[in-house]
């Protein structure tokens, strides 16, 4: 009979127990809920600024990343910011190159068997890496340049233009110390080169980032449907008449020997 009173006790302390942390695990939960929205309320905004410069076909896409206040030991840490181009545009592996040969700009392509002749219709997405760099004239931003080329699109039947839309790009972030920053706004981890010349994979701290624009919209200049005939009649009357020109001053001006 001490031993039934016994087992019971136990149980009883068990099912006790168990209700204990039951009702503590939600007060935990808000307490730790908290503490992580207290400590959020501390960082500062990360604001991304992506603008298209120059007109016509050739552009700038400059990217800048401000982090709100100055945070220390910044200079510790590097940015690589992870842009996807859309098939209207493209980026020229070869202008890349030797803007890294002058020191303009650190961007590489990621996307391979790459074709900047072909139009947009014949094309894909493509993605390009760039390591930013720290402004002179701002402790606390980042900035990034690419020059980007508007492909050939199809000729429309009515409208005389269509639209390119630049995403936001991806912010990935690499500090050799642990700072508040990335407590606060790294949401996930990327693997990526360490730098531009270096074949070693770091692993990036996605950051959470407020754009101040939407996504960047282009304007494309494309020809009408209803002037292929026209264009069409002009550009070989032009060269059947330059051709003769030629011809003619060759035969007039050439000296022929036999």
């Amino acid at each position: 009979m001490a031993a039934w009173v016994a087992a019971v006790q136990a149980l009883a302390w068990l099912l006790l127990g168990e209700a204990a942390g039951l009702t503590s695990g939600p007060a935990e939960a808000l307490s730790a809920a908290r503490s992580d929205e207290g400590t959020r309320a501390t960082c500062s905004e990360i604001i991304l600024r992506q603008e298209v410069l120059k007109d016509g076909f050739h552009r700038d896409l400059l990217i800048k990343v401000k982090f709100g206040e100055s945070i220390e030991d910044l200079q510790t840490c590097r940015l690589l910011i992870k842009q996807d181009i859309p098939a209207g545009l493209f980026v020229d592996p070869y202008e890349l190159a030797s803007l890294r040969e002058r020191n303009i700009t650190e961007a590489v392509m990621v996307s391979e068997n790459f074709d900047i002749e072909a139009p947009n219709y014949l094309s894909k997405e493509s993605e390009v890496l760039i390591y930013a760099r720290q402004d002179s004239q701002c402790i606390d931003c980042f900035q990034a340049f690419l020059p980007v080329h508007y492909r050939y699109h199809r000729p429309h039947s009515h409208d005389g233009e269509t639209s390119i839309v630049v995403n936001h790009p991806d912010l990935l972030m690499f500090c050799d110390q642990e700072l508040p920053i990335l407590k606060c706004w790294a949401h996930s981890e990327v693997a990526a080169p360490c730098a531009l010349e270096n074949e070693d994979i770091c692993q990036w701290n996605k950051m959470k980032y407020k754009s101040v624009y939407k996504n960047v919209t282009l304007q494309v200049p494309v020809g009408l449907t209803i002037h292929t005939s026209l264009v069409c009649s002009v550009t070989l009357l032009i060269t059947i008449l330059c051709s003769t020109l030629i011809l003619v001053a060759i035969f007039k001006y050439g000296h022929f020997s036999l």
